[in-house]
């Protein structure tokens, strides 16, 4: 139903700042929950934030405060803005979107915190 690239990732210094791009396609772009995930090597998917069509956010516990999720209905994108990075945010991070029973997955693009 739609497909997802993201794009942003980079090398980063802890505590910087990085802000993550996922693009859309398709026309109901609005109408879906977008989300990010993370996966770190060896690791388990780790959710990370969601933004709802309407504009309401939910963040993981090990992001709030430092991660902000936003959309542009207008540009079909949604972005992560990460602030006060960490190395253990360190991971591929994906983007997700959900509309009814589907659920679609981008390639991913790569964040790497260190000194």
């Amino acid at each position: 139903q739609v497909q997802l690239v993201e794009s942003g990732g980079g090398l980063v210094q802890i505590g910087g700042s990085l802000r993550l791009s996922c693009a859309a396609s398709g026309r109901t772009f609005g109408y879906y929950v977008m989300a990010w995930y993370r996966q770190a090597p060896g690791k388990e998917r780790e959710f990370v934030a969601f933004i709802r069509s309407g504009g309401d956010t939910f963040y993981a516990d090990s992001v709030k405060g430092r991660f902000t999720i936003s959309r542009d209905n207008a540009r079909n994108t949604v972005y992560l803005q990460m602030n006060n990075l960490k190395p253990e945010d360190t991971a591929i991070y994906f983007c997700n979107a959900v509309l009814g029973g589907s659920s679609n997955w981008g390639q991913g693009t790569q964040v790497t915190v260190s000194s």
